[in-house]
């Protein structure tokens, strides 16, 4: 459901459903209350409610400023390995100039098919939360094989062949961390806390008595889009490789690699 309502609906469009969805939601459960329960007005269990809803805001509160910069440390950690994967690939293509004429286009030839199945093929299985390893398994053992195969023949050879298999290593560490961190979602019981404290702060706005209409509209609205808000920030960086704010394959399209796509 998740991987289905980023992947469908743009983060515009998100935060109308779910900021203004939440808030709407919780301003008609507000005037319900009023209506059926005319003695919540008067405010006599303002004060138990109020330490209630204190307590309460504060934990959900921590536990949301937890779960956010979590979340952002990961969008943050898979976009460097993103960018460090694809500069491994850039900079083996540079230290393949250094070889013979055969063996650098052999070593191209092998990267710039790599890349393109990184971009074509595996990262719409990365948008949709299910990376395949052997998507471009072949296409990494190509690479692999075009780099072994050559022997250096000058110190100078020798020295950019020693950057050259360093890159690919770099790559391949890379690649791994890449498609394992497509898999990453947040834990099932912080995803309980996050989206069930909502279901508890919300309804304990709506028995807070205020005698003036437009204000207790006000306040529960105020709150139920401040915890919209949240769980939007929540839902769109919870999957890096999907959505509006997702990592983008840019990388392997640009600097030495932008060659392969002309």
């Amino acid at each position: 459901m998740e991987l289905w309502l980023l992947n469908t609906f743009k983060t515009s469009t998100l935060t109308l459903l779910i900021v203004g969805g939440i808030m709407i939601i919780a301003v008609l459960a507000a005037l319900l209350v009023r209506h059926r329960f005319p003695d919540l007005v008067k405010g006599e269990h303002n004060e138990m409610v109020g330490t209630t809803l204190g307590m309460f805001g504060a934990i959900y509160g921590i536990i949301l400023a937890f779960v956010i910069v979590t979340l952002w440390t990961q969008l943050d950690t898979a976009t460097t390995i993103v960018a460090s994967e694809s500069t491994a690939a850039a900079s083996l293509v540079r230290d393949a100039r250094a070889f013979p004429q055969t063996e650098q286009e052999k070593i191209n030839a092998a990267v710039g098919t790599y890349v393109h199945g990184v971009v074509d093929i595996q990262w719409p299985q990365m948008r949709n939360g299910s990376p395949d390893y052997k998507a471009t398994e072949a296409r990494l053992q190509a690479v692999y094989d075009a780099v072994q195969s050559y022997e250096p023949q000058t110190n100078s050879e020798q020295s950019y062949y020693d950057q050259a298999t360093a890159n690919l290593d770099t790559l391949v560490t890379q690649r791994r961390a890449r498609i394992t961190m497509a898999t990453q979602e947040l834990p099932i019981l912080l995803q309980i806390l996050v989206y069930g404290g909502a279901l508890i702060i919300i309804p304990l706005t709506l028995l807070f008595g205020v005698r003036s209409k437009r204000i207790q509209i006000l306040f529960v609205a105020s709150v139920a889009g401040l915890i919209g808000f949240s769980i939007l920030l929540t839902l769109v960086m919870d999957r890096p490789f999907a959505g509006d704010l997702s990592v983008s394959p840019a990388p392997y399209k640009s600097g030495a690699l932008a060659q392969f796509w002309h």
